[in-house]
């Protein structure tokens, strides 16, 4: 649709500051890259990062689709891994129109950009991770972030192409520059911790968890594993809390040179 005003491309739309990054987790067309990346710049989000591109970045089939977007392609990241992507990222959504197995918050286009409004008030860098083409987030995938973002569609025909999914969010945060702001409140004991902290404590719990005999059936293990990151993701813990845990499963993993003192009926040594 023309109606593009080139001398407007300095002006900062509103609400620029601390614009969610778009994630797209292991892409396979660049064609569909550069769709998403037009759909970027069409409502203002300027921060693509690539995870695991299938043909490679950069790539030129992304470039002749994104119809002028290259601000948004030259400064696209790429990434080997999901983590390393969010790692910088305190708040993070997962688009995805599959029902889930796991409890996480489910959350609507409106909600979901009020939640990536608020984290930008609050000085919280945030993103929004879509998933490739053919099959979307997994579940581990999902597993990473603070809420899901569901996008409600015909229920017998709710998968949407990448670009469009990825408008559609954009137009959101647009929509929402123009909307009272909506509270989302900051977790209690600060600005919730960065997903490189959490990735940190996830993995010194299951190597612990592990050590202790703690996930008994291999088959099971997988889940259960999902299931408690999204337990922890829920809780928004701040960098100190994060901090906290650690000590403690570091403390509780640590063999003991002599057993604790024995305690009396009420309690005391």
């Amino acid at each position: 649709m023309a109606g593009t005003d080139r001398r407007a491309r300095a002006v900062p739309p509103p609400g620029a500051a601390l614009r969610p990054a778009v994630v797209l987790d292991r892409p396979q067309l660049g064609e569909n890259i550069g769709a998403a990346a037009r759909a970027m710049g069409n409502f203002g989000l300027d921060e693509l990062r690539l995870v695991a591109p299938r043909d490679g970045w950069p790539n030129p089939a992304a470039r002749a689709r994104a119809a002028g977007a290259d601000g948004v392609l030259n400064g696209a990241a790429a990434f080997d891994r999901l983590d390393d992507a969010l790692a910088d990222r305190r708040l993070v959504l997962a688009a995805t129109a599959r029902p889930r197995d796991m409890a996480a918050r489910v959350v609507g286009p409106p909600e979901a950009a009020a939640m990536l409004r608020a984290a930008a008030a609050r000085g919280e860098p945030s993103a929004v991770v879509f998933g490739r083409e053919s099959s979307g987030l997994s579940n581990d995938d999902v597993a990473r972030a603070d809420a899901v973002l569901a996008i409600p569609g015909e229920p017998g025909f709710s998968s949407l192409n990448l670009a469009m999914a990825v408008l559609l969010v954009a137009w959101e945060w647009r929509r929402a520059a123009l909307d009272p702001p909506r509270p989302d409140p900051a977790p209690p004991g600060g600005r919730a911790a960065p997903k490189s902290a959490l990735a940190g404590l996830f993995a010194q719990l299951e190597d612990a968890l592990d050590a202790a005999g703690f996930f008994r059936s291999a088959a099971m293990r997988p889940r259960i594993a999902r299931n408690l990151r999204v337990l922890l993701q829920r809780a928004r813990l701040s960098e100190q809390e994060v901090r906290t845990l650690r000590g403690v499963v570091g403390a509780l993993a640590r063999p003991r040179l002599t057993p604790p003192p024995a305690r009396g009926k009420e309690g005391a040594p």
